[in-house]
C-alpha cells in the first residue's frame, strides 16, 4: 500500500514538473506580447504625451497584466521613493529581482535591459529609436517563442508523466 502511494506521488510529481515546463513555453509568447505592448505605450507616452517617466510607467503598469505590469510599477515606485536614483540602475535592479517571475529567456532579458540603459539619459528621439528597435527585436522573439510553444509544450506535458512512470518502474 505504501509503495502504491509513493508511486502515485512520483508520477504526480513528474506530471506537474512537465506541466510547469509546458506552461513556461505557453506563457513566454504572451509575456513577450505584453512587453511589446508596454514598450509601445511607453513610446507613445514619450513621443506624444510628453509624460514624465514615472507617470508613464504607472499608466503602463495599470494596463499591462502581471508580471510585466508589476515590474513597471516597481520601477516607477523605486524612482519616486529614491530621489536621485538613475533610471538605468533602477530598471536593471527591478528586472533582475523579478526575472524569475517571468517566462523570458536570456535573449529577452538582454533586450529589455538594453532598453533601460537608454531611458532618461538621451533626448526623446533617441529613446524612441531604442524603443522601436527593442519592439522589433521582441516581435521576432515572439514568433520564435510561438514556434517553440507549438513544438515543445505538448511534449513536456507527456514527458513529465513518462519520466514519473519510468522512475516508478526503475524503483520497482
Amino acid at each position: 500500500m505504501l509503495n502504491l502511494i509513493g508511486a502515485i506521488f512520483i508520477i504526480f510529481s513528474g506530471t506537474m514538473i512537465g506541466f510547469y515546463q509546458a506552461n513556461q513555453y505557453i506563457n513566454r509568447p504572451k509575456q513577450i506580447r505584453h512587453m511589446i505592448h508596454a514598450l509601445q505605450r511607453l513610446e507613445t507616452e514619450i513621443h506624444y504625451g510628453f509624460t514624465p517617466l514615472p507617470d508613464a510607467l504607472e499608466k503602463i503598469s495599470n494596463i499591462i497584466p502581471d508580471p510585466i505590469g508589476t515590474i513597471f510599477y516597481q520601477i516607477k515606485q523605486q524612482l519616486v521613493d529614491h530621489i536621485g536614483a538613475t533610471v538605468i540602475d533602477t530598471w536593471q535592479e527591478v528586472f533582475s529581482r523579478n526575472w524569475r517571475k517571468t517566462a523570458f529567456k536570456n535573449v529577452e532579458k538582454e533586450m529589455i535591459l538594453q532598453v533601460g540603459s537608454s531611458l532618461g539619459i538621451s533626448d526623446r528621439e533617441d529613446q524612441i529609436k531604442h524603443l522601436r528597435l527593442a519592439i522589433t527585436q521582441l516581435q521576432s522573439e515572439e514568433e520564435m517563442a510561438k514556434d517553440e510553444q507549438n513544438r515543445y509544450a505538448k511534449m513536456w506535458r507527456s514527458l513529465g508523466m513518462l519520466i514519473g512512470v519510468l522512475v516508478v518502474i526503475i524503483m520497482l
